[in-house]
């Protein structure tokens, strides 16, 4: 038998869209070795035979057809859903009790209730319903399309009584047509529907009748644009079959239709009153939250594995690299501007704002919980703040992204909110260690849960629990956690403190007292008292040292480079960068420094006139520069003589192990280099006077992390050979337009979609 074929024979009852195009798909894809159908249109029959997707066939399920459904090793019901029990009740005495049944019914409460009906307590564990979340407004046997199902959802609602190997069989067939498979029960299956098919669906009816009752209608018609005429697209789709869906999911429709009316009122009333600011910040949230769910879903959260859908390829590099850059906003304080701007009494004003993945994970995320927020629009954010307890519970988990820093200062702020929630992240996030944040926070009196042995996301967090504030000596130096302890601290009754074994960034502190709030520094003691209140304040982000990083590197290995980083904040616990570069011997400068919300920022430049040293690392800059390590590996490669660091364990739990993940990516390119528990040895080729290629060329694995991507990017500049670099769509969760400045500013770089 051939190994494609699936079944013998496959009967399908009904031959209208879905089931025509099943049925074509089944023959083109050579899944049976036979197909039969039955359908009370005579004339669907003939045309399946004439077009050869099916056999054979009959227009009765009945005696006269006892031959066909007995020898079927596969029935299909494809018939509108509220004709499915009895379509049963003429099937049950003719059935094989061997053959598998399946349906396409949009509803699977009321298939579950047919098969009941029918068969009581012995429904045949062949059974399994599905739904192929696929169609056209076009309906009958002609409409049929053998590609109908390709890249579309299939779900499958097993009963109780379904097989293994009943779902597996039916599993495989949507499978081999091209669909993507999913798994749901038949209640959540029809509430979910009800929402995302039904209700759009009877609105598009419910449109159009309005609509063509009007005196008017012919000119409204007419003049139609897009929008109305996608939309309203729907209501040309077969009368009879939603006829059926709407009477079959009856309850969880009508459901649906309730929570619009009461939105849709919440409309009219803010369009009545002309409220701009209650308007703007409704259609803003629905506007980001369309973008926010596609971003959920490609990235598919939670999952173990990750498509790699881009690549970066790097030529040996000719040209010098010159030029005045403006990199992008700082990440760590972009987050911050959202979450002290939401908790703030006010109106915030944001400029420079990071539109990266990250940073916009943290605004949706706050919208959903309710805050009115305008933009992000060429980096500038208004943000219309609800006080210190005016969050409200959101509507489902919270979804982070890539974001370490979001999960772990909102696990502060969540800890002392009046609801519950549930933040989850990508396959990435959904790896890193959050006990660290969790364990201060129980013992403030938080009721926080990780998930599993190594305390991951997702991260379940319990309301209405009353925080006390502690003395904390953090075990390892963490900005996150540091920060993430401090905004429990701002709801804890009495004072919170936080003491570092280093200093580490301290954007946090400096952030609250630019809105207001009190917070001492001692030494590594901060602390602050729990009680007060925000003042929205405007916030100006700088461009982000972690970003220039890689730029600044890029000249320091390149001969006659003349780079300018414009506006690049240099806070005093992140300028660890900057002395390790000027250790190694980079000609590199401070210009124009000034203070810009809080911050202080300088314009950087950097010239490609000498050979690098290797150096050892000092541990007091480690927790200065932790972001930056994987570009200074790269630099360290082109020194002349050894680069030892120490001290920067806090790398094996980054986005990625930054450790292994770099010293891998750096054997590859030719460079001799041995990772240790807490750092790397790195032997640099880099003779004093010589611009000569350091790496060969290679393939590189970035495992999804941007850092490492942009870091061997960078390495592409003294290669021999074409660098190709795999995973590089993370890049735009902190760096959105790396490829257009290393592009413009000399880097033979060029991306490849792939998949």
């Amino acid at each position: 038998m051939n190994k494609s074929i699936l079944f013998q024979q496959v009967l399908i009852i009904g031959l209208g869209l879905i089931g025509s195009s099943l049925a074509r798909a089944i023959r083109e894809r050579g899944l049976a070795q036979r197909i039969v159908a039955i359908d009370n249109h005579l004339h669907y029959i003939e045309q399946g035979k004439k077009l050869h997707f099916i056999d054979c066939g009959h227009d009765k399920v009945d005696e006269s057809s006892r031959n066909l459904i007995a020898s079927s090793d596969l029935i299909i019901l494809a018939v509108p859903v509220q004709a499915v029990q009895k379509v049963l009740s003429h099937l049950k005495p003719f059935l094989n009790p061997n053959s598998y049944i399946t349906d396409v019914g949009s509803t699977k409460g009321s298939m579950v209730s047919a098969m009941q009906q029918v068969f009581g307590d012995a429904i045949p564990s062949g059974f399994v319903a599905a739904h192929p979340i696929a169609g056209a407004e076009n309906s009958g046997v002609m409409a049929g399309k053998a590609d109908l199902f390709v890249n579309h959802k299939v779900i499958i609602t097993p009963l109780a009584s379904s097989s293994t190997q009943a779902i597996e069989m039916i599993s495989q067939l949507w499978q081999s047509v091209g669909a993507e498979v999913v798994f749901m029960d038949a209640e959540q299956h029809d509430k979910v529907l009800a929402y995302t098919s039904h209700l759009p669906h009877l609105m598009a009816f419910n449109l159009v009748e309005q609509l063509a009752n009007r005196q008017d209608n012919l000119d409204i018609f007419r003049y139609a644009a897009g929008g109305f005429r996608d939309f309203s697209r729907i209501a040309a789709s077969d009368a009879q079959m939603w006829h059926d869906i709407f009477f079959a999911n009856k309850s969880a429709l009508l459901q649906a239709v309730a929570e619009f009316e009461q939105q849709l009122q919440q409309f009219k009333a803010v369009i009545e009153q002309q409220d701009s600011h209650q308007l703007m910040g409704m259609l803003g949230h629905a506007r980001a939250a369309r973008q926010h769910f596609n971003h959920m879903l490609s990235k598919t959260p939670l999952m173990e594995k990750q498509t790699v859908s881009q690549q970066f390829i790097i030529q040996p590099h000719s040209k010098a690299l010159t030029g005045t850059f403006t990199v992008a906003g700082d990440k760590s304080v972009s987050h911050r501007s959202i979450m002290f701007g939401a908790i703030a009494e006010g109106t915030t004003q944001v400029t420079g704002f990071l539109e990266g993945e990250d940073a916009l994970a943290t605004l949706q995320a706050f919208r959903d919980m309710g805050v009115s927020i305008e933009g992000p629009k060429n980096g500038e954010v208004t943000i219309h703040g609800v006080g210190m307890h005016g969050l409200k519970a959101p509507a489902s988990a919270l979804y982070m992204g890539n974001s370490g820093t979001s999960m772990r200062l909102l696990s502060g702020m969540l800890a002392a909110q009046q609801f519950d929630s549930v933040m989850t992240g990508d396959a990435s996030l959904s790896k890193r260690p959050m006990e660290r944040i969790a364990k201060p926070l129980r013992d403030m009196g938080a009721k926080i849960q990780t998930t599993g042995e190594k305390g991951t996301p997702p991260v379940s967090i319990t309301g209405k629990q009353k925080l006390t504030g502690i003395h904390y000596d953090l075990p390892m130096a963490s900005a996150q956690v540091k920060s993430g302890i401090l905004l429990a601290g701002l709801w804890a009754d009495g004072e919170t403190s936080v003491t570092e074994p280093e200093p580490t960034r301290d954007h946090t502190e400096r952030m609250l007292r630019a809105f207001g709030y009190d917070v001492k520094t001692e030494g590594n003691k901060i602390s602050l008292k729990g009680g007060g209140k925000l003042t929205a304040t405007n916030i100006q982000v700088p461009s982000d040292i972690s970003s220039a990083a890689f730029f600044m590197v890029a000249a320091a290995i390149s001969k006659n480079a003349d780079i300018t980083l414009e506006a690049v904040g240099i806070n005093p616990t992140r300028t660890g960068v900057i002395e390790i570069l000027k250790q190694m011997g980079a000609d590199l400068t401070l210009e124009n420094q000034r203070i810009a919300g809080g911050e202080p920022i300088a314009d950087i430049r950097i010239k490609g006139s000498r050979t690098l040293k290797g150096i050892h690392i000092p541990e007091d800059q480690v927790p200065l520069a932790i972001d930056e390590f994987p570009v200074l590996f790269v630099a360290a490669a082109c020194a002349e003589g050894q680069t030892v660091l120490t001290g920067a364990a806090e790398l094996r739990v980054k986005e990625s192990d930054r450790i292994q993940v770099m010293a891998d990516g750096l054997q590859a390119l030719d460079i001799d280099c041995t990772p240790t528990e807490d750092g790397m040895i790195i032997n640099g080729k880099g003779k004093t006077g010589e611009w000569s290629p350091i790496f060969g060329g290679g393939e590189i694995q970035s495992h999804h992390d941007h850092r490492i991507a942009m870091s061997f990017s960078i390495a592409g500049i003294r290669a021999s050979e074409n660098i190709v670099i795999y995973g590089t769509e993370t890049v735009a969760t902190s760096f959105p337009t790396f490829t257009q400045i290393a592009q413009q500013a000399g880097l033979n770089l060029s991306v490849k979609e792939v998949g």
